[in-house]
């Protein structure tokens, strides 16, 4: 009993079967585009009509060993005749592929895992454990790095000046210009907002001081946060986690040197000193952003300036200050943190960088929030 190839234009008989004992020639251009699919559905009619225990004997010299895609077709055969209980022997073809064929087969199968409704209080126990496993290593990084900024305080830390000034000049002079943009148009917006109410009532002065206090107490420091989280946190953990891919970090570790000293203690420190000069300059340009819309409404220079001076005072813009600290140590612990822990892999990179920025924004709202809090108890 036969089976005659009619794609093969030689018409070679290729797949045949005599009892107990199926022979496949794989002869020269076996696994050709135009001729594979068929010959792929004959073989599988064949292992059918096969009987537990049978012999498939794999012959001819087509399979060669530089031609991974015959090699990979002829993987998947064997394991079909196998899955059918068939007993195979490919020792009739070329030394070369029968000697791959060996290594291929050796190798151990990977075996898909079955998830199963049964598992589920395992799987939400795993996730728990990992999310214990996270926690506990910010709680490390965030208790080394207050060890690392103790010791520098002492002056026992060790880092490279050069990188603190320019970490200093990057959170600094070259944020200035988006911290001014953003910070201006939100004046314009609340006093745009502001004006257009109160004009109803015949108070449009009062739209000055919405934006004095609304820029110094809550959005002059919670913008500059927001907007170092997405400009500064975000470098800062794509800066470390190239450095963990280029093996940099692992580096600095075979040297001895402290990679909290020397890496993170510079770049929190320049963010931590620049937070409350930069909240200080978005609340400038706030309140300018407010004057333009009070020309607007008609309200003078000379009366904006002394409602607006009328309104604020000392213990309105340290509010700000005082936030724009924790804004800056959780930006650059954030980014820090994600860059450090990074991935080895460009992905990994930008992974890092998204998680930096979203924890970022996400723990300054919530800090701003429980300042407004705990100002609001103490009654400052």
């Amino acid at each position: 009993m036969s089976l005659t190839d009619t794609n093969n234009p030689d018409r070679q008989e290729w797949l045949s079967y005599q009892t107990g004992n199926l022979v496949v020639q794989l002869g020269e251009g076996w696994s050709e585009a135009d001729q594979l699919p068929s010959r792929e559905r004959s073989y599988k009619e064949k292992l059918s009509k096969c009987s537990e225990g049978d012999v498939v004997a794999f012959k001819g010299e087509g399979v060669r060993g530089d031609r991974p895609l015959q090699l990979a077709t002829l993987l998947d055969w064997v394991r079909l005749a196998e899955a059918e209980g068939l007993v195979v022997d490919f020792d009739g073809l070329s030394p070369q592929a029968v000697s791959l064929m060996r290594l291929a087969l050796a190798a151990p199968k990977k075996e898909k895992e079955v998830e199963s409704d049964q598992d589920v209080f395992e799987r939400i126990g795993r996730l728990f454990m990992a999310r214990q496993g996270e926690k506990r290593q910010v709680y490390e990084f965030t208790g080394e790095l207050m060890r690392s900024l103790v010791r520098l305080v002492m002056g026992k830390a060790r880092f490279r000046g050069r990188d603190f000034w320019m970490c200093l000049e990057d959170c600094g002079v070259k944020a200035l210009p988006i911290v001014a943009l953003i910070s201006t148009m939100v004046g314009v917006i609340l006093g745009f907002v502001g004006g257009t109410q109160l004009q109803a009532f015949g108070s449009t002065i009062y739209m000055v001081d919405l934006v004095g206090v609304a820029v110094a107490w809550e959005l002059g420091c919670l913008m500059t946060g927001v907007i170092m989280s997405g400009r500064t946190g975000a470098a800062f953990a794509a800066q470390l986690g190239s450095m963990k891919v280029n093996q940099e970090i692992d580096a600095l570790d075979t040297l001895g040197l402290s990679t909290m000293e020397y890496l993170v203690v510079p770049r929190a420190l320049a963010l931590i000193l620049m937070m409350p000069l930069l909240t200080l300059f978005a609340d400038f340009f706030g309140c300018l952003g407010g004057f333009i819309v009070a020309l607007q409404f008609d309200i003078s220079p000379v009366e904006y300036w002394v409602e607006l001076t009328g309104t604020l005072d000392l213990r309105g813009i340290l509010r700000g200050i005082i936030k724009s600290f924790f804004f800056g140590i959780i930006v650059a612990g954030t980014g820090c943190y994600y860059g450090m822990f990074s991935g080895r892999s460009s992905s990994a990179v930008g992974t890092a960088a998204t998680k930096a920025v979203v924890s970022g924004i996400s723990w300054v709202i919530v800090c701003d929030a429980m300042f407004a809090f705990v100002f609001q108890v103490v009654g400052f």
